[in-house]
């Protein structure tokens, strides 16, 4: 693949982790951290339960489905050659904030503790007042292990608009921000608007998706469909990136050429998961609603954790799917003959209102921790974050209640960007990163 960049010198990686483990920012009040078990705490997700029967397993078989190729082509010799991820930051026309030129509300819905060691709020053209929220979120560390796409570190950060307010035609979009981190000290970011081609490629429509999870993972972006619906992800391709020639409101064809709703940039679906068992709910597939890579597995994964409300009574599925090792397949899950998708481990967890799942081995540790960011019952204020395992679970707990709600106010995805250590994460309005050691700590 034309950008993955292993043969690139690490030492800039190291001298940013030296910066990064040793400058941690008083962003936070003060908390006094007890790390629990299970045992102590009434209302914890309890250790991992394993599923292993058909009936268990069967529902989250996927089916492979992909664009043909006549139809991107065709779709893209009408828009102009594609570009890719350097043209996207090279044009970058916003500008992020570092945590002291944000307002004290943003810093209020980072997490309590452990502090984190840097944070970011967007432009206030995006962030106020406005019917878009952000909820996942991946890195540059997730498509290739040296953490650099060609030459530059980038975030990119899904958000999805409202399904009720706002202007009809906006209602459930998605869009991606593409972030240019190479400076931790100022971040920029472009939109790219999702996009799925129909008519043969002759057009497209706007993806109306709630995209609550999505890993870029080499050349390609996996992001979570719509809950309730028989598609699990959607597919895109960073090389087939695509220039807008019209600006106005519209989203497709348009006289003159090609129009997406005022964005610069689309991104058109190569290709969707769809579950063999049909409909995702209570009693079929699991929703998918937060996704993460682990590149502690041989091959790569990909985890998911499902949507359920935080209110509910449902507990929720863990799993994970293998990525492809064939070169024809780069990027894609790993599929058998009949192009069908089989999750490799899954799990049942006590834990509701799962809005960001991280799973990762330890060096020497015989498995996998699978890490839960929760929304408070109330899905209001800040939530929790647990480690599970086989054994028990455990979180921080803060303040002089004891409380384990110290995570991020509606928090979003995890994302593990291991060459630098980090974890990177969001809430409902700022973008934070912290080791995975000072969490663990944090832990217990």
């Amino acid at each position: 693949m034309k950008h993955r960049g292993r043969h690139r010198r690490r030492r800039r990686g190291a001298a940013l982790r030296a910066v990064l483990t040793g400058t941690a920012l008083a962003l936070t009040a003060a908390a006094t951290l007890i790390s629990v078990s299970q045992a102590e705490v009434t209302d914890g997700p309890g250790a991992l339960k394993p599923l292993s029967s058909p009936a268990d397993t069967g529902r989250l078989r996927l089916q492979e489905q992909l664009t043909p190729a006549g139809t991107l082509d065709r779709l893209s010799a009408s828009m102009g050659r594609p570009v890719g991820v350097d043209a996207v930051l090279a044009s970058a026309d916003r500008a992020m904030r570092t945590s002291a030129d944000c307002s004290s509300a943003d810093r209020a819905s980072l997490p309590v503790t452990p502090a984190v060691t840097r944070a970011y709020c967007w432009d206030p053209a995006d962030s106020a007042g406005t019917d878009w929220r952000p909820a996942s979120l991946t890195t540059s560390g997730d498509a290739d292990d040296d953490g650099v796409w060609g030459t530059h570190r980038v975030v990119l950060a899904g958000w999805t608009h409202s399904a009720s307010g706002g202007r009809s035609d906006e209602r459930g979009l998605a869009r991606v921000a593409f972030v240019n981190a190479d400076d931790p000290a100022r971040l920029a970011y472009r939109w790219v608007l999702l996009v799925v081609p129909v008519d043969g490629g002759r057009d497209y429509r706007g993806l109306a998706s709630g995209i609550s999870g999505m890993v870029w993972y080499q050349d390609k972006l996996l992001v979570t469909a719509r809950t309730g619906g028989a598609d699990a992800l959607y597919v895109y391709d960073l090389d087939r990136i695509l220039r807008v020639g019209v600006d106005g409101p519209a989203i497709g064809r348009v006289p003159g050429g090609w129009s997406a709703d005022g964005y610069r940039y689309v991104m058109p679906a190569i290709g969707s998961y769809r579950f063999t068992g049909g409909r995702c709910g209570r009693s079929g597939p699991p929703c998918p609603g937060a996704l993460a890579l682990d590149r502690s597995t041989v091959p790569d994964s990909l985890v998911a954790a499902e949507w359920t409300a935080p209110d509910g009574d449902r507990s929720a599925r863990l799993w994970r799917y293998a990525f492809s090792t064939s070169a024809a397949h780069e990027g894609l899950l790993g599929t058998d003959a009949a192009g069908q998708v089989t999750a490799v481990e899954a799990y049942r967890t006590r834990a509701a209102g799962i809005r960001g799942v991280l799973s990762y081995r330890q060096p020497g540790a015989d498995d996998a921790s699978w890490y839960v960011g929760r929304l408070p019952g109330s899905r209001d204020g800040h939530g929790g974050l647990w480690r599970q395992d086989a054994e028990g679970a455990k979180a921080a707990h803060c303040g002089a209640d004891g409380s384990h709600r110290c995570w991020a106010e509606a928090a979003g995805s995890l994302s593990y960007w291991q060459e630098t250590g980090e974890v990177w994460s969001l809430s409902d309005r700022m973008l934070f990163a912290l080791p995975l050691a000072q969490l663990d700590h944090s832990l217990g």
